[in-house]
């Protein structure tokens, strides 16, 4: 029973991390939901503040969250891409021909999560400066 002990333990304690991981990722995101939905909710019965501007902060919200995940998606990308050419680098070192295709699994990954990001996301118009 020695040897399988260590395996043993370690297994259970990454999924104990793990499963206490997740766990506090979803109660931070609900509590931020709720202050969300509280900060609203101030804010239209504030006095002097109507619908508009909790109309404005919303649009500014999704303004924000469209275009984290098109930097995502092009960081995503470069990733692949850069993996993809790294691998085709490695097995041209090796010099066996037929593994030299296997690279292009990544390297048309990548490149197609870029043409999305830069030629087919929907735009996120450049934010409003007031200087």
């Amino acid at each position: 029973m020695g040897p399988f002990l260590v395996p043993i333990v370690m297994f259970v304690c990454l999924f104990t991390f793990l499963s206490i991981a997740v766990w506090s990722g979803a109660r931070r995101k609900e509590r931020e939901a709720f202050y969300r939905a509280e900060e609203r909710k101030r804010l239209l019965e504030a006095s002097g503040v109507g619908a508009d501007k909790v109309l404005e902060l919303l649009r500014e919200e999704e303004l924000v969250s469209q275009r984290k995940r098109r930097e995502g998606v092009k960081l995503g990308g470069v990733i692949v891409l850069a993996a993809g050419i790294g691998m085709q680098m490695m097995f041209i070192q090796i010099n066996d021909p037929e593994a030299q295709f296997v690279p292009a699994i990544p390297i048309c990954i990548g490149a197609a999560m870029l043409l999305y990001a830069y030629l087919m996301a929907p735009k996120v118009p450049a934010a409003k400066r007031e200087d």
